[in-house]
């Protein structure tokens, strides 16, 4: 019982919600679309500053080391050797077309797709994380499997080994038994290196350090037959984040459409302007002298021209972009209905398991019996128990699967958040 405690405290859990929070914390997916918002969001602070009028000072100053302008009495006693010029000016658009705007909702546009694509990382990296993890709970499953068919393989070896004392049997019949827990035992250590393989490809995608004692801590619940709350599949694409990066792109065509045809408007924009010119220590100067102007721009040429051309391919492109909505909207809800029909398969699949596997039981324990009785030989009794292994491994792959497609299908209609459930 002490051995049993210290081998028991020895083992460290871990649940689906701390592997989840971990590989949320680790993920440099989710680091790089942090970045990826935090980048957008400069942009669009760099096309709210386009509203502002542009602001520019300047100054320039000459010296010489001789006149630039000699004595020229009366007007000028002394030569010049010096000049300066400062000036400050503002310019304000008014009208560029509706470039400003367009400009503003593109940057706000691309906002929010790495908003969208951030969130793509994270179900992303959940969906992965649930899959390795229901993969090592199967195989810690399978492992209890093969431990009771060897607990069962060994029962008969004994039986085997006392018969052939008492030479009541030959040794054949022994050496098959031998075989066939041969075979059990190194399907056994395939599957703990495999699950050393699991656990520290886990370890490494969620960011712990490699434990070789952790366990998974939930179990499959083979009790029961698990039941789904809904009869058909989602494909309303509320919560798909494809399908909104598909708006995203349809919206961000039309803003160009639109930008592009603002080149082929008029611009207008006003200004004001204040400089002061003199030379020092000649008593030549300036005051500052304000002076306002206004601009309009009309680029005619380019209403036949190249703009025009421009325009026109802008529209084929927004035109093509909409016809491949549509399709990518189609095969989005494909790819919803094929998950939820993968879904349903695997819950076939467990109610197969299950009579199979109650098949094979009722199948050995009659073996069981009949070889008993002498009314059948060794390797009948092995084939049953071959089939009762079988069974037992295809039962828990079956409930196994079956977690593994409730979060694929849950990924594809945006509700890894635990929105659906399935009951047991």
């Amino acid at each position: 019982m002490c051995l049993a405690l210290l081998a028991q405290a020895q083992e460290h859990t871990i649940s689906l919600d701390k592997s989840k929070q971990a590989a949320l914390v680790y993920s440099e997916a989710i680091k790089n679309g942090k970045l990826d918002i935090a980048s957008a969001e400069t942009d669009v602070k760099a096309a709210k500053s386009a509203y502002l009028p542009s602001v520019s000072l300047t100054g320039v100053g000459v010296y010489g080391f001789k006149d630039l302008i000699g004595p020229m009495p009366p007007m000028l006693e002394q030569g010049i050797n010096n000049f300066y010029f400062a000036g400050a000016s503002a310019t304000q658009p008014v009208y560029v077309g509706g470039k400003i705007r367009t400009t503003n909702q593109l940057a706000a546009l691309r906002l929010e797709v790495n908003k969208i694509r951030a969130k793509q990382s994270v179900d992303s990296v959940l969906l992965v994380t649930e899959q390795k993890y229901w993969n090592l709970v199967n195989i810690q499953e399978q492992h209890k499997t093969l431990l009771a068919n060897e607990k069962l393989l060994d029962g008969i070896l004994k039986q085997q080994n006392d018969l052939l004392a008492s030479g009541l049997i030959a040794r054949n019949d022994q050496l098959k038994v031998k075989v066939q827990r041969s075979k059990l035992l190194l399907n056994k250590s395939k599957l703990e290196n495999g699950k050393k393989l699991a656990l520290l490809d886990f370890c490494v995608y969620i960011g712990i350090p490699y434990d070789s004692l952790l366990v998974m801590q939930d179990i499959l619940v083979t009790s029961s037959f698990p039941a789904l709350v809904a009869t058909v599949p989602d494909t309303s694409l509320a919560k798909n984040d494809s399908y909104r990066l598909l708006q995203k792109s349809l919206e961000a065509e039309k803003l160009q459409t639109r930008l592009t045809r603002s080149d082929l408007l008029p611009t207008v924009s006003i200004g004001a302007n204040v400089a002061q010119i003199g030379s020092v220590n000649s008593g030549l100067g300036s005051s500052f002298m304000p002076v306002a102007m206004g601009t309009i721009s009309v680029p005619i040429s380019d209403w036949w021209g190249q703009g025009k051309q421009d325009l026109k391919k802008r529209v084929i492109s927004e035109q093509k972009a909409q016809h491949n909505f549509e399709v990518a909207q189609n095969q989005l809800k494909v790819g919803i209905t094929k998950a939820w029909y993968d879904l349903t398969d695997a819950r076939k699949e467990i109610q197969f398991a299950k009579e199979n596997l109650e098949q094979a039981k009722e199948n050995l324990k009659v073996s069981q019996d009949n070889y008993a009785s002498g009314l059948i030989e060794i390797p009948e009794l092995m084939d049953a128990q071959t089939s009762y292994q079988e069974a037992s491994s295809a039962h828990v792959n079956a409930y196994a699967n079956f977690q593994l497609k409730v979060a694929v299908y849950q990924y594809f209609t945006g509700n890894l958040d635990g929105t659906i459930k399935i009951n047991h």
